[in-house]
This record gives structure tokens, sequence and C-alpha cells, in this order.
């Protein structure tokens, strides 16, 4: 049952906005066909919209999962009466509300067959999909009736159990286009691998999100989970990482009981101070061991350095800090000035240049793709080559001047001592793409792309490898089991730093994911590397652009050998 307390208070809340003057809004349903994110089926929605004219950007956006129960004016939100009420005592701003119905693919043959019910598939999965629905798809289809802002400190996303999770979801991937979440009895189970957020809500750097959590302690206890515990543990998480959330609890089961009595009150705190803007916490300053605030300096986020190139890709620092990386569809290397941020070109045409890495000489040691060689740069720009007729995409360079390169084609690693040999040093990696070397130059990583693997060798004083491991365990996005890792760096205490899909991918010496950089403006990230005169910013290339930021750990290059601390177990 409701505590008393609770229950008194949303009482309380619903009986003040029986008194306040309305507009009322009006609501219509429609139907959306066509999506290219959910092929073939159909989708019932219905659009509230306020009883006064847009502000000057649009109105605020609340979605709503499993709509028709909110929107249904008989049921137990009565969600249109609600807004009506807060929008006129400015508890909430003009807001429109949508209301979404889980897809259905209607079967060809009514009377004989069943359509695909897609609700599971939908709103348990914890992709991007549902995200580009509404982003790209169906808000714009709103969005042609009516003015809707795309600020997203204005836009809220909400549902009960799976549907609460696809709200979750939606914020979580792109909380650059929602940030206030209102989770009810939410499904965080392992229906389609939603148990995982409590776990990535302590590795991933925070967001900025504002999330109201709702469950009671006789929710459902079934084959994917129990309720109940994942809604403490999430919130458990939450208050760990530093978020903008609060969770009230309540004794009920698996229904609506108790998230109905207080809708009223959820959506008031949802949308308290709606006028400033939300922003991400850098974590919990009490936690003894937030991980992600040992490697970020709250004081500095990404900074855009440059931008308007193809693809960007293989980010080098020299002895000083400035920072070189390729855009090898344009053919050419571009140097970046730490100290003034300034860009300038370095070499052009540059055969193709990928993966690069400065040496203990001072040379730009690079993978020259069209021509098929392993050269070294020098710094007026002409080349030395080291290795010719091979493929290659990235590299890695000793204190020695010995290199090590993958052949993502033909599943190999190879090795040259810089004086005209080359052999291939190890095979059967599906994709291998960024090599690193740790802190001693005693082991060799190779990350495989189309894997969450990143593999762990024994160099040998030969420059063989041995005794390798699939050793390093990524996160991966969901719906597929490649993380997309691609190029690597290093610090001084043996943590990696690696690119891939979900962001920067901050691996611990025994192997394991400890801490998620979030992707600047959204963009997947190539490579990486330590700039700056105390080698203790990450620059990261981005598709198009190049970022970098101010971290509390330091790099490392190639001269430079130390022994790393012995690792926390």
């Amino acid at each position: 049952m409701l505590s008393r307390r609770l229950l008194l208070q949303a009482s309380a809340a619903t009986a003040a906005l029986s008194q306040v003057t309305v507009n009322k809004g009006t609501v219509t349903k429609a139907q959306f066909t066509g999506s290219k994110n959910y092929p073939g089926n159909v989708h019932d929605y219905w659009v509230y919209v306020p009883g006064i004219p847009a502000p000057p950007g649009g109105y605020a956006l609340m979605v709503f999962f499993d709509g028709a129960g909110f929107i249904n004016e008989t049921g137990r939100f009565k969600a249109a009466e609600v807004f009506d009420r807060l929008i006129a005592s400015g508890e909430m701003p003009p807001t429109a509300g949508l209301f979404l119905s889980p897809g259905v693919m209607p079967p060809l043959s009514p009377e004989t067959q069943v359509g695909r019910y897609n609700r599971s598939y939908e709103y348990d999965a914890m992709g991007d999909r549902m995200a580009k629905f509404l982003i790209d798809e169906l808000i714009p289809e709103v969005g042609k009736q009516h003015k809707l802002t795309s600020d997203p400190n204005w836009r809220g996303i909400g549902g009960s159990s799976s549907g609460a999770i696809a709200a979750f979801t939606v914020a979580w991937n792109r909380p650059d286009a929602f940030r206030r979440v209102l989770s009810y009895i939410g499904s965080y189970v392992n229906l389609r691998g939603g148990a995982a957020y409590p776990s990535l809500l302590r590795q991933v750097e925070p967001k900025p999100l504002r999330v109201f959590l709702q469950d009671g302690s006789g929710d459902q206890n079934i084959f994917a989970g129990n309720w109940w515990q994942a809604n403490l543990v999430m919130a458990n998480s939450l208050e760990y990482a530093g978020y903008d959330f609060k969770f009230v609890q309540g004794t009920d089961g698996h229904n609506s009981n108790h998230s109905s009595k207080i809708f009223v009150e959820s959506l008031q705190w949802l949308w308290a101070e709606w006028k400033q803007p939300i922003v991400a916490s850098k974590g919990n300053p009490k936690s003894e061991r937030h991980y992600v605030t040992e490697f970020l300096d709250p004081a500095h986020d990404w900074e855009e350095i440059s931008s308007g190139h193809s693809y960007t890709e293989g980010a080098a620092a020299d002895k000083d800090g400035n920072v070189y990386f390729s855009d090898a569809p344009n053919d050419k290397i571009h140097k970046i000035d730490h100290a003034s941020g300034k860009v300038t070109l370095f070499k052009s045409p540059s055969g193709g240049v990928n993966g690069s890495l400065f040496g203990p000489d001072g040379r730009l040691y690079a993978c020259q793709a069209k021509k098929r060689q392993i050269i070294a740069i020098r710094p007026d720009g002409k080349e030395d080559v080291l290795a010719t007729d091979v493929a290659s995409n990235d590299l890695v360079v000793n204190a020695k001047g010995e290199v090590w390169w993958t052949d993502p084609a033909s599943h190999r690693i190879w090795y040259t001592d810089g004086k005209g040999s080359k052999r291939v040093v190890h095979e059967g990696i599906e994709f291998p793409n960024g090599i690193m070397l740790s802190p001693d130059q005693s082991l060799l990583q190779c990350v495989d792309k189309r894997s969450r693997w990143i593999w762990n060798f024994q160099v040998q004083p030969d420059g063989s490898l041995a005794h390798g491991e699939r050793f390093y365990y990524l996160e991966t996005w969901d719906e597929d089991s490649q993380s997309g890792g691609d190029g690597m760096t290093i610090d001084t205490t043996g943590h990696l730093y690696v690119a891939t899909r979900l962001g920067i991918q901050v691996m611990d010496p025994p192997g394991r994911v400890v801490g998620i950089f979030n992707c600047p403006q959204n963009l997947q990230p190539s490579n990486c590397c330590f700039g700056g005169p105390n080698f203790d910013y990450l620059y990261t290339t981005n598709r198009q652009k190049v970022f970098r930021r101010k971290l509390r750990r330091k790099g490392l290059i190639a001269s430079t050998v130390i022994k790393p601390p012995i690792p926390r177990l």
C-alpha cells in the first residue's frame, strides 16, 4: 500500500491543482507507418497540445511509452488534465505530450495469422534504435503540425515497466535530445540486457539527466530478475554516480496503483526549476572509488580543436606534446600546436597515412596505405621506408625503434626491427586494429574490432609475441557483439584508453572497464593520444573533427620506458 505520508502529499498536490484556472488543451489520435527503424510496423499515438500558444522556441515535449494508458481521460493518470493544471500553475512549461503505443506489424491474413508485436523489441532493447525512431521520424512528423522545441532541457520522456526502461534508454543514448526521465516500476532486469545499467552508471561518465524512479517492494520476481531489487540497485548506482534523481518507494506490485497516485508529484519534481539547464554531475565526491573522477578533471570538458575534415585518424604527439592527425580520404596530415590550438598542414599528399606514432628518434612512424608501406616521416616531411608490400592499419613503436603493425584483412600482426626486415608475429585475430605497448614495453595489446576483446601478448627479445590471451573485456552496443574498438593509448599507470562505439573506454591493467568517456557531440572516436607539455590532455579523432580534454592522468611517448605500479586486483 501507498504510505500515508506519500498519500497525503499526493492528495495535497492534486487538491492544490484543482483550484487552478486552466486553458484546456486538445488531444488528437494518429498512426505512424513507414518507419525505417521498425519496418512494417504501425504505431498508434496521441498528441496533447496545451490550450495556450507555443512559446517562441516551441512547446516543451513530454513523451510517454504505452501512451494509451496515460492519456485515457477515464483512466488512472488522466495526463491531459494534469498537464493543463501544471502548465496553468507554472510548474511545467507549455508542454506538448506525445503518447505512443508500441508498434505492431499487421499480419497479411488476419483471419489465419497473427502479427508481430514489437513492444519488448522496442522497449527492452538497450541500443539507440528507439531514440532514432523518435528523433528522426516521429517527432519531426508531429512537428509538422505543432512547433516543438529542440532544447533537451525542455524534453522529458517516461513510462511504466518496459516503457520505463525504454524512456531511460532513449535519454541515456541521446541526452542531447532528452534530459528528464520518468520511470515507474522500471524493468532494469535481463529481458534484453537492461540489468547492465547499474554497472554502466558506475562506469560511464555522468550524463546530464534528471531521473524520477518509483517502485514497490511487492513488484514481480520472475525469470528475468527481481524488479524491486533491480530498482534499488539502479537508485544506488544513480546516487553513486552523482545523478540528480529521486526514488519513491512503496509496497505495491507490478501495477499502476502507486504511480498513478503520485503522478502529479512526480511531474512536479521532474519539471522543478524547469527554466534552469540540466547539467551533468562529475561524480559523487563522497564516493571512495568513483573511477571516472580518477581520470576526468571536473573543471574541463571536451574542447573542439579542428573540424571540416573527411575522416580523422592516427592521433600522435611529438615530444613537445603537439599532436598530429591524418585525414586519409583527403591524403593529408595536420599538426595541432597545443599551446595555441592552431592547426596547420604538415604533409600532403601523405600516401593515405592512417595510424601513426612518434618514435624515439623524433620521426613520425606511419601506416602508408596507398603505397603499402610502413614509413617514418622526418620533421621536414621526407620519408624513410621501413617495410614495403604490406597492408596496414595501425602501429606502435618502442624505445628501440622496433615497429609492430596490424593487417586486418589478413588477420595478422607484423613486426620489423626498423632495418628492412619484416615478418608476421601473430595470425588469427578476426580484425586486428588498434595496437599499443605497456609502459614498460613488455606487453603488447591489440584490439579485435569485430569482437569485444583486446588481446594481450608478452613481447619476446626478438620482437615475436607469446602467450596471447583475450585479456581486456570491452563494453559493446546493444544488438551487436562488436565493440568497434579502434585506436588506443596508455597512461603511466598502465590504464589503456580505447576508442570504441560507446566512447573512450578506460581499461585497468587487470583487463576491466573502469570508466567510459562520453563521445563529444555524439561523434564516435577513431583514435586517441595524450598530448600537451605535461601529456595530461587526451586528444581524440572523431569522424570530421578533433577534440581534446584535460585529464588527471598522464601519457608517455615511445622513448619513455617506465615500470608501472602493480595493479590493484
